[in-house]
């Protein structure tokens, strides 16, 4: 469900009683306002707490609102931001929309034309929000999000295995990798589509509960029996069966689950006629089946009989090229569940994310989403809000590649001293020219200068 939230502005301005008055003129109108007085102090707070709008002054003291903008769009290049301009900076205004600002207004404006501009970047972020939903859902959907070569390549066989006539299929992946999710899409992708998806967990029942559960049980057949059970094969009749964790089936059981894969009928516990069913069956298993065989565990022939297609879930580990978009599908629907802003990452954070190799696979990355959302929501997100383990891994990750490549550290600081003196030569040591051309804002360029000692 939808929450209705109050839209968060901060305005940066150094005219304390013009902020004064646009502070209390937002509020009125129902939004939440904060301000800042310097672009510093904007940042700063930027990194404490993303707003859903900033109003920025072109002319600040320190940085210019240009360099804010700029800053800005590193942190976070999906905030709107309104540039707010004196009469004669329209020009520089307009060139601030040019470098990513949203819009701009210049003094003195009427409050219904804030408000109204206000009201236009709310609709677009609704929009916006609305549509990555409704994307996260259709990719949440298919579970085969993402743009690595791993997972064309699995789309392309689930698209080809969901139009054949392929009635037994086996999906191989660690757990968490989504074998659930490919199966469901290979149902809504093929022609039984409009027929039931059923879905049972071998691991989840008992194992004198697992027959009845399958194929029935007729009234009385055993203990707590007190009525007909209809069996999950009869459910998904003309439609999908999904067996996830089929490693687990007991031995007593797979004789005749293979009778049925083989012949189409099957008899309920305690009933005395044979029915048939139509279904395709999708098996799944974070196991070796073979090694299960080997090990007298299950059954060669069944084994056989599933693998007619096999597919193979990729760990996330081998798709670090995904992370990024599965993270923003999960943070997005996330926000939309809690009903609140959502997260976002420091590039220090996503470094941490991005060397960790993710044992639990899709299934931990989401449930990380869920936790940072619930405690920190709408807020940008430090590596040491992370859970320990992902610290633990970036470290040992950095004391690796620095062991490897004997001072990685070293060499890179030496590569951005270079760069920054070779511009500084260029441009005959004016500074704000260097930055301009290394693609920097002047106050990221002097901070770098600062860092490594060149100021």
């Amino acid at each position: 469900m939808q929450t209705t939230m109050r839209l968060n502005i901060l305005i940066v301005d150094d005219e304390k009683s013009f902020v004064r008055s646009l502070t209390f003129a937002l509020q009125e109108a129902g939004y939440s306002a904060r301000c800042a007085h310097s672009g510093e102090d904007a940042l700063v707070m930027l990194e404490q707490d993303l707003p859903d709008l900033m109003l920025l002054d072109l002319r600040l003291p320190g940085m210019s609102g240009m360099d804010v903008l700029s800053e800005t769009a590193h942190l976070n290049p999906d905030l709107p931001v309104v540039m707010i301009s004196a009469h004669g900076d329209t020009r520089a205004a307009v060139q601030a929309v040019k470098a990513g600002a949203t819009d701009y207004l210049t003094k003195p404006f009427a409050l219904d034309e804030l408000l109204h501009l206000v009201e236009s970047v709310t609709e677009r972020n609704r929009m916006r929000d609305e549509l990555a939903y409704h994307r996260s859902r259709a990719a949440s959907s298919s579970g085969l999000m993402g743009d690595s070569e791993a997972m064309k390549q699995l789309w392309q066989k689930v698209q080809r295995v969901s139009a054949s006539s392929a009635g037994r299929i086996l999906l191989l992946g660690e757990s968490g990798t989504g074998k659930a999710l490919v199966a469901r899409a290979i149902h809504e992708h093929s022609p039984r589509s409009p027929e039931a998806f059923v879905e049972i967990n071998c691991a989840a029942l008992p194992e004198q509960l697992i027959e009845a559960e399958l194929f029935g049980a007729e009234k009385g057949a055993y203990t707590g029996a007190h009525q007909k059970r209809v069996g999950l094969v009869a459910l998904a009749h003309n439609g999908t069966l999904f067996l996830d964790e089929i490693g687990e089936l007991p031995l007593s059981l797979q004789a005749k689950f293979l009778h049925f894969l083989e012949n189409g009928d099957y008899r309920p516990v305690g009933g005395g006629a044979s029915a048939t069913a139509d279904v395709r069956v999708i098996a799944a298993t974070n196991r070796s089946l073979e090694t299960e065989v080997r090990n007298g565990h299950f059954r060669e022939d069944l084994y056989f009989r599933l693998n007619v297609i096999e597919l193979i879930i990729p760990p996330l580990r081998d798709r670090q090229d995904d992370v990024g978009k599965l993270l923003d599908m999960f943070i997005a629907s996330q926000a939309r569940e809690e009903g609140c802003r959502p997260i976002s990452m420091l590039p220090e954070t996503l470094a941490c994310l991005s060397s960790y190799s993710w044992p639990g696979n899709v299934r931990e990355l989401r449930n990380l989403v869920e936790r940072l959302t619930i405690l920190y929501p709408g807020q940008l997100i430090r590596p040491h809000q992370l859970p320990g383990e992902f610290l633990a891994s970036s470290q040992t990750s950095s004391v690796d590649q620095d062991h490897r490549s004997g001072s990685f550290n070293q060499h890179l600081q030496q590569t951005e001293r270079q760069l920054l003196l070779d511009a500084l030569e260029k441009t005959g040591g004016r500074k704000g020219k260097a930055a301009e051309h290394l693609g920097l804002s002047r106050h990221a360029f002097k901070r770098r200068l600062q860092r490594l000692g060149l100021s």
